[in-house]
């Protein structure tokens, strides 16, 4: 016998599993049957395109049976690909994702109650200790001989030894625990199978003995009664997104996609799509009410899956969708493509191209279509997914426009989001550009005197607040005709000053150059201006350097180790300013030079270079 110790990561999701999770404890059973389910997917596949098991025949079902008396055991197999010795500890030993592990740590005592947490693991199979004193598997890999049997108790090891079985597949035996000895009889089984996996693409058959009572009686006075031995196929078997819509109603789609996606929640919405002509293909895809656990991840899984005319060929392709859609669920099933097409061939394969397109255009077309039919709905689905739809800003060139379109912002003026459309529509008379101000957080942002003084003016500013937004922002020069520009850059300066004002400021243009000289290498230039308002002074870049918050950023990320220096940008009627230029000690202007600068970076969110250093200055400063 091999004993082996559980992974710390499995350890730690067993003992929350055991103790913590009890609020729904009966979808133990669609997590096993939907592995099994996958186990076949899996062996009908690779009976078609691996050497190997090529021509491998056999009749894909999953069986379950249960025993009603002594000790209650509930028994769920399948015929499927099977494990050997490697595998069973490769997948019950250890989790895969490595975003589990992370995810666990940061968990609330609260949180841990929520059985929403076992779809968000994706690994069901460990739901099963929930009710089980004691699990065995007892599996033999399809094309090999040998079988094994894997066991645990749910505490910290496992125990994996040969053993034998008829055929390929896996039987996984449950030892139920006392208080769930209900999910051991035929009543409690069938409502379950019905209620979550009666779309299981294949027959899910129910062993069971029924009791006939007769009218007849014994010589006791009791009714006669007969059992009868019966095995029952208890779902329906039908691919749900191969029917005709129709036939469907709206919890047909809802009761699939929490079944088969491992979610407690009903989907945002779903889109279902069947193609004909040239490329012939059915889409089913859904938008989670929530965004994916693992959304933001590298290593995110995908939540759709290849079929080839119902035949599954892979749920591990990111390249089904583009990545800035990896959080849409569903499946793609194909008339056309061949079965034993690889990944590298799906990668570069014209029929797959044209229906990834396809799948890409009706999404987001219906996303468009979402947000004047439902904005309530739509303002949800962008509260969970305007992030990544905001990377295919410059990942998707071909359907930029359309992506312009969905995506939203915030405003200075108003709460919530805005589109583009919006805003172009409530330009001011001889507006030159759609503003905005990217780099910080919103409230930061909102508060700048630059946001300020284009408010003012009467322009509505957009406030750019996600760590993307500002990169993704500079690929985008335009909106339907209407230039985009930052108004923290150089180019923006005019666009809010009259001549008169700017001539005036001109006028008062001594001081900067008494500035510039005080402060030498830690900014570009100083420039003076009639915009700011109350403000002593702000922080700006040339119109073609990065932001200093991207430009720290870039740095986080390995690179951009040349420091650009920003501009100052100073208000000549402010009295802090007006102190510089009355000032005759060098001393003096220096530290008011310094503090000016620091509290213009500040303001905008970002952190002199050296703190102590502007601490001491304005210290000084408070002296004077």
């Amino acid at each position: 016998m091999s004993n082996k110790k559980f992974k710390t990561e499995v350890a730690d999701l067993l003992q929350l599993l055991i103790h913590s999770l009890y609020s729904n404890k009966e979808i133990f059973l669609r997590e096993l049957i939907s592995n099994a389910s996958d186990a076949i997917d899996k062996l009908k596949y690779l009976s078609m395109v691996d050497g190997n098991l090529k021509g491998y025949s056999f009749d894909p079902k999953i069986q379950i049976s249960f025993t009603e008396e002594g000790e209650r055991i509930l028994k769920i197999s399948d015929n499927g690909i099977g494990m050997n010795e490697e595998d069973l500890n490769n997948n019950l030993g250890t989790i895969a994702s490595s975003g589990t592990k992370k995810f666990l740590s940061t968990l609330t005592d609260e949180a841990k109650k929520d059985s929403n947490l076992i779809g968000q693991f994706g690994v069901g199979f460990y739901s099963a200790f929930m009710v089980s004193k004691k699990i065995e598997v007892i599996s033999r890999k399809a094309g090999e001989d040998q079988a094994y049997i894997w066991s645990s108790t749910g505490e910290t090891s496992y125990s994996i030894e040969p053993s034998e079985r008829d055929e390929q597949g896996t039987t996984v035996i449950l030892h139920l625990n006392d208080d769930d000895t209900t999910y051991a009889t035929r009543w409690t089984l069938e409502s379950l199978i019905k209620k979550y996996s009666d779309h299981v693409a294949y027959p899910i058959y129910l062993e069971y003995d029924q009791t006939h009572y007769e009218d007849e009686k014994d010589e006791n006075g009791n009714p006669k009664k007969t059992v009868e031995h019966k095995n029952e196929q208890i779902n329906s078997c039908s691919a749900l997104w191969r029917r005709n819509k129709s036939e469907l109603k709206d919890e047909d789609y809802k009761e699939f996609y929490k079944n088969n996606y491992n979610d407690y929640e009903d989907p945002l919405f779903y889109i279902h799509t069947k193609a004909e002509g040239t490329t012939e293909y059915t889409t089913l895809f859904f938008i989670p009410k929530t965004a994916p656990m693992d959304m933001n991840y590298a290593d995110f899984k995908s939540g759709v899956k290849l079929y080839v005319k119902r035949v599954y060929i892979t749920d591990d392709d990111k390249t089904l969708l583009p990545t800035y859609l990896r959080f849409v669920r569903g499946v793609i099933d194909s008339e056309d493509l061949p079965l034993n097409v690889s990944r590298e061939i799906l990668q570069e394969n014209r029929i797959m191209s044209a229906i990834r397109n396809g799948s890409v255009k009706k999404l987001l077309g219906e996303f468009k279509k979402l947000s004047t039919s439902n904005p309530e709905l739509f303002t949800e689905f962008i509260k969970q997914y305007n992030r990544p739809l905001k990377e295919g800003l410059y990942m998707d060139y071909a359907n930029r426009d359309l992506l312009l379109d969905i995506v939203r912002y915030k405003s200075s003026e108003k709460d919530g989001y805005v589109s583009l459309k919006e805003y172009k529509e409530r330009m001011k008379e001889g507006q030159k550009a759609i503003y905005y101000i990217a780099g910080g957080k919103e409230n930061v942002l909102k508060a700048s005197p630059l946001v300020a003084a284009f408010r003012k003016k009467g322009y509505e500013v957009l406030i750019l607040d996600e760590d993307i937004d500002e990169f993704v922002i500079s690929t985008v020069p335009e909106y339907d005709g209407v230039p985009l520009k930052a108004i923290n850059r150089s180019d923006a300066m005019d666009d809010v000053q009259s001549q008169e004002e700017k001539k005036e400021a001109e006028e008062k243009g001594a001081v900067a150059e008494k500035i510039a000289s005080a402060l030498g290498d830690k900014v570009k230039k100083v420039v003076v201006s009639a915009r700011l308002g109350d403000a002593a002074a702000s922080v700006i870049m040339d119109e073609n350097d990065p932001s200093v918050q991207m430009q720290r950023l870039m740095k986080q990320m390995g690179g951009g180790d040349e420091e650009i220096k920003p501009i100052l940008e100073v208000n000549p009627s402010s009295p802090f300013v007006a102190r510089i230029q009355a000032s005759e000690d060098e001393e003096k202007t220096k530290v008011l030079s310094e503090v000016l600068l620091g509290q213009a970076l500040l303001q905008e969110g970002i952190m002199p270079s050296d703190p102590v250093a502007f601490a001491s200055f304005l210290s000084k400063a408070m002296a004077y």
